[in-house]
């Protein structure tokens, strides 16, 4: 038997965000694909609060049924320390006289948050100054595929197709709410879709088909975000997907898929409530019943935009498609995509074990390449500003 340490990897999911239940299924279909005989797996619970959990009973899904789960034996409340001697969590980071605060050392981090407060950059940036090696996209990425609307300013700039859009603040819309609705007559007809501008999973996305259901539509997207995009349906469409694997100049793009919708557009009850297991057990079409050159542009487009915006680790690209025309937009990155797209590698012959465990090599690649930059850069330039003063440093 090997005497190797296995190897640490704490896999937060939960969160403050609207899409918090998707993020526990996701977060517990990456833990059960780590091989027990390789991996330490830590679960890192974060409540609809911002609170922080770990402990053992957090691995079993069904823990997540009833309010109790924060009060069973073995979970412990936690934080992850910035602090760069940490290298980890803080385990009872509030021990009173008769408890103990402790420290557990992590050697990865596998976030598996969707949209707010996870997927946008904010768990990135306290990993970085954490220094501790993470999965997936870094702070810069992650904030910008977040943002529907700067993604598509991006992905303009690399020559990416996208539909043209019309975005907005909550508070425009509030202060002249004709201006905006002007603007959107002049430039599109109906249908439109209407999307808070940093959510997934579809939540508080709306079809407008009369100018009565565009101000509704508004109305709620502004609920849940303080920018919205408004942008044209692509009729007679259909939705193609293609998952993204690698890291700096490697690249490979997934077989593809067709989701099968009951409704106009992809729901969040047609994604994760008419299965058993979230995304992978939707209804779908794979490979994807399209014409093999159009596979290959969307592919390829695929490895273009998440080369864009300098994606590493996996994404999933859902593209907008005119079968009839070969007209191709790419709709949204997700960088936290449900089930990490496992049901679209199994179909290239990688398992569920081995995805996670590249994803994990990637981090420490990732992590290894910032190593090499240079932080503690040394002069004497405090010493000469106490002696002449802050406003004489600056005097020639």
């Amino acid at each position: 038997m090997s005497n190797r340490r296995r190897t640490v990897v704490a896999v937060a999911f939960g969160g403050r965000s609207v899409e918090h239940d998707v993020s526990i299924v996701t977060g517990h279909q990456i833990m059960r694909a780590f091989p027990n005989d390789r991996y330490e797996v830590v679960p890192i619970y974060i409540s609809r609060e911002g609170k922080w959990f770990t402990g053992a009973p957090l691995q079993e899904l069904d823990a997540f049924a009833d309010e109790n789960t924060l009060a069973r034996d073995g979970v412990v409340p936690c934080v992850l320390s910035p602090d760069t001697r940490h290298h980890g969590l803080i385990l009872n980071p509030l021990a009173g006289r008769f408890q103990m605060s402790q420290i557990k050392r992590l050697d990865v981090v596998f976030p598996a948050l969707h949209g707010s407060h996870g997927e946008d950059g904010s768990l990135q940036g306290l990993l970085e100054l954490a220094d501790v090696p993470y999965v997936g996209v870094a702070t810069l990425g992650s904030a910008l595929t977040n943002d529907k609307i700067m993604t598509k300013q991006v992905l303009r700039q690399a020559g990416i197709p996208v539909l043209e859009d019309c975005g907005f603040s909550r508070e425009s819309w509030l202060n002249d709410p004709d201006a905006i609705l002007e603007e959107i007559r002049e430039r599109f007809g109906f249908p439109l879709f209407i999307k808070p501008a940093t959510l997934g999973s579809s939540i508080g996305i709306g079809r407008a088909d009369s100018e009565s259901m565009l101000q509704s539509s508004i109305d709620i997207a502004a609920n849940f975000d303080r920018r919205i995009l408004v942008e044209p349906a692509v009729v007679n469409g259909i939705e193609i997907n293609c998952a993204v694997l690698g890291i700096g100049a490697s690249y490979q793009a997934s077989t593809l898929e067709q989701p099968v919708s009951w409704d106009a557009f992809l729901s969040y009850e047609d994604k994760y409530l008419r299965g058993e297991e979230g995304m992978k057990s939707a209804e779908r079409l794979i490979p994807a019943p399209i014409d093999e050159a159009l596979a290959r542009r969307i592919q390829q487009f695929s490895i273009d935009a998440f080369r864009a915006v300098d994606g590493r680790g996996i994404a999933r690209l859902d593209f907008l498609v005119r079968p009839d025309s070969d007209e191709i937009y790419l709709n949204e990155i997700n960088t936290m995509p449900g089930s990490l797209a496992f049901y679209l590698w199994r179909e290239d012959g990688m398992s569920a074990a081995q995805l996670v465990e590249q994803l994990v090599q990637y981090a420490r690649d990732a992590h290894a390449e910032k190593r090499r930059n240079i932080y503690d850069y040394r002069t004497n330039l405090v010493a000469v500003a106490s002696q002449r003063g802050i406003k004489g440093s600056k005097r020639k």
